[in-house]
């Protein structure tokens, strides 16, 4: 995943009802190396309601107040774990500087394809190789394959709760896995 993408209102309904993160050693009993995870509205234990039903609310008041949604990314950058890095904390808050002066918003964005995402072409304070991971992987193959799995790891997950989420918060707001 990108460093920061911004996100269409079914694409931010998508990764809320995802709830997408990863465990990391240090933060989890018996974890060595980072494991995706999903919880749906990063909450799933304490949800009494399908999760479209939260995501529904988090777009009402997104349009209400007129929010712009961004996904962030504070993961591995240059290569999946082993490879890569973690991403610097100096260029995160670059990113949440740009998000809450408004700067970011009117940046060029580039889409990434499978993932259907909006990413900003330059963002103040932050290497800009890093905003398209493929490009910044040692070997972008290994990108490509990485990548693919974790949108078949979204799509698997999201499987759990199609039934009472429309088609087009499904098509418009995650992967695509056509390629």
């Amino acid at each position: 995943m990108p460093p920061v993408s911004r996100l269409t209102p079914e694409q931010a309904m998508y990764h809320f009802i995802s709830g997408y993160t990863s465990k990391v050693a240090g933060t989890e009993m018996g974890i060595v190396d980072p494991v995706s995870t999903f919880s749906a509205c990063f909450g799933e234990a304490f949800l009494p309601l399908h999760p479209y039903q939260y995501a529904e609310m988090l777009a009402e008041k997104c349009e209400k107040h007129n929010a712009k949604v961004w996904l962030i990314n504070t993961g591995w950058v240059r290569g999946k774990y082993g490879v890569g890095k973690r991403m610097n904390l100096t260029q995160t808050r670059a990113i949440v500087d740009s998000i809450h002066d408004d700067s970011l918003d009117m940046s060029k964005t580039q889409k990434m394809r499978r993932f259907q995402l909006e990413v900003p072409e330059s963002v103040f304070g932050v290497d800009p190789e890093i905003l398209r991971p493929i490009r910044c992987w040692p070997n972008p193959e290994d990108y490509k394959t990485e990548a693919k799995n974790l949108a078949e790891q979204f799509a698997k997950n999201f499987s759990r709760y199609e039934a009472g989420v429309p088609a087009d918060v499904i098509k418009k707001g995650g992967p695509d896995l056509s390629f």
